[in-house]
């Protein structure tokens, strides 16, 4: 009898480390619904859950609404750190037995304010999150108790994927979680020098065009591509200033017109006169008086009134009414030259007034 007795309880302590061994893995693999130990409690809690929502709604029928409080709602601090499981989670029957040890005390404030310095010694908040290889910028951070920083969401992503928690980096497991917001800090004094940086080039480079428009340079390039945009800009200024009636100025076009037709009209009429042959010897007279040594045209001699003058063999000459003497051909030769003028009357090469000739005899 004492043999079995002895057996059954060896049997007892077997089976109950099996039973605490099993229910330690499972809560290791955090598979919560199949816990042998949490079975009971789930159920106690999703009675009281149930029980829960009832009074809230029985709550929220017998409520009016008449009731206002005085109080607004509590805005939380975005810059309050706090710690994601304050509370250790309960010993399995194998950490009660001893098989196991038991998790870790939950870190006090000065343990996380090491565990924080360290973490910013070694710069993990200005580094990408190790897990999406992207910056922290102002989405939620976590910092866990081995001083590894990622992304809340990268993180959570991680123990749903893994289905264990553990770090990421060094594989600690039964890691205590702390919200932080250094990156997010980070991020805005590098955004904020940023801003200054762009606000004071933008400044300096105002300051250096103002200077430019003021201060002419030294190099004489510049010095001369200076004053070209001043005088362009001043012409312009004067262009934009100066008021211009179409009107008035169609209107004065008009009469310039019509004060060149009667002075070409009073042209024509004394052009149009024939000369007579006194006249022609009073002009003959002062082109004599005028002892005109050579013709203005091609600079050669002339022979005025039967008189010969020293040099190559004579040529033609011809009077104008305004008493100057040319060399026939070189005067028709001008005529020519000038027929692509728009007056139909020839003028004077020396008086530039209108003519009429005759060809005088050698």
């Amino acid at each position: 009898m004492l043999k079995n007795k002895g057996h059954s309880s060896k049997q007892d302590n077997l089976a109950v480390t099996a039973v605490a061994l099993q229910d330690h893995i499972l809560h290791d693999l955090q598979l919560r619904n199949l816990s042998i130990a949490d079975h009971s409690k789930t159920k106690v809690q999703k009675t009281e859950n149930r029980s829960k929502s009832l009074k809230r709604n029985t709550k929220a029928i017998v409520d009016t609404g008449l009731k206002k409080t005085t109080q607004g709602p509590k805005v939380e601090d975005p810059e309050k750190e706090y710690v994601l499981d304050p509370k250790p989670p309960p010993l399995t029957l194998a950490q009660r037995l001893g098989l196991f040890e038991p998790p870790p005390l939950p870190l006090s404030s000065d343990e996380w304010e090491k565990v924080k310095q360290r973490s910013i010694q070694q710069g993990d908040s200005m580094h990408p999150c190790p897990i999406c290889k992207e910056e922290f910028e102002l989405r939620p951070q976590v910092l866990l108790s081995c001083s590894h920083v990622f992304h809340r969401a990268c993180l959570q992503a991680f123990e749903t994927f893994t289905g264990k928690k553990t770090c990421p980096l060094c594989r600690k497991s039964q890691y205590q979680t702390r919200v932080i917001h250094d990156a997010a800090r980070l991020f805005r004094a590098k955004c904020a020098a940023r801003i200054q940086a762009a606000w004071r080039g933008h400044v300096v480079r105002t300051w250096y065009r103002e200077l430019r428009r003021t201060l002419p340079p030294a190099d004489a390039r510049l010095r001369r591509t200076f004053f070209e945009a001043k005088f362009t800009e001043l012409s312009h200024r004067l262009l934009c200033s100066y008021h211009t009636d179409l009107d008035e100025l169609f209107s004065e076009i008009d009469r310039c017109l019509a004060a060149n037709r009667r002075v070409l009209q009073q042209l024509e009429g004394a052009c149009g006169r024939a000369l007579s042959e006194e006249d022609w010897g009073r002009i003959r007279t002062q082109a004599l008086h005028r002892e005109a040594p050579e013709c203005p045209i091609c600079l050669t001699a002339l022979s005025v009134g039967g008189q010969a003058r020293p040099g190559p063999a004579s040529r033609e000459t011809v009077l104008l009414s305004c008493s100057h003497v040319f060399h026939h051909t070189c005067l028709l030769a001008l005529e020519e030259f000038s027929l692509g003028d728009s007056s139909p009357l020839h003028a004077c090469p020396l008086c530039r007034s209108c003519y009429q000739k005759k060809i005088l005899e050698c």
